[in-house]
């Protein structure tokens, strides 16, 4: 590995660059999903965002959806693997449970709410639906990929 990568910048090539975030969809007992919407955007997304060097992957999980939204969980199972192609993002997504707390807005989202399956459809964009869709049934764990408008690869 260390050859290659060092041939690599030797003949002007550059090794990508790749951040990962976790996001965490959380279901309830009645089926329904949590999301958020981002302060910075005002897109409706399922809590996440960008694992910090020394967290396991669940840690990670379990800190963002309880930063974003006041809400504690149990995290379950690995149900997807998604890459922004564009923005070099792979983001881990993980069923889980609410164990906790009580809904409240942060300075990263605006608003907290549970929604329907056909809710998550109409406020979301395709990319960030699928991935709380993906988690229900079963199937996983999905690996897609996007370029951050649109789906471009799904198994």
């Amino acid at each position: 590995m260390l050859l290659y990568m060092s041939n690599s910048a030797r003949e002007g090539q550059s090794t990508p660059l790749h951040s990962v975030s976790v996001a965490g969809a959380v279901v309830r007992e009645d089926g329904r999903l949590l999301a958020i919407r981002r302060a910075d955007n005002g897109t409706w997304e399922l809590p996440g965002g960008i694992l910090e060097l020394s967290e396991a992957p669940a840690e990670g999980v379990a800190r963002e959806v309880w930063e974003e939204t006041g809400i504690r969980v149990e995290v379950d199972e690995l149900t997807g693997v998604y890459k922004n192609t564009t923005r070099g993002i792979v983001a881990l997504v993980f069923r889980c449970k609410p164990s906790g707390g009580i809904e409240r807005t942060s300075a990263e989202s605006t608003a907290v709410d549970w929604l329907t399956p056909a809710e998550v459809a109409e406020r979301m964009s395709e990319v960030y639906a699928v991935r709380l869709l993906d988690a229900l049934d079963g199937d996983g764990p999905h690996v897609r990929s996007h370029d951050g408008r649109r789906l471009i690869t799904a198994r």
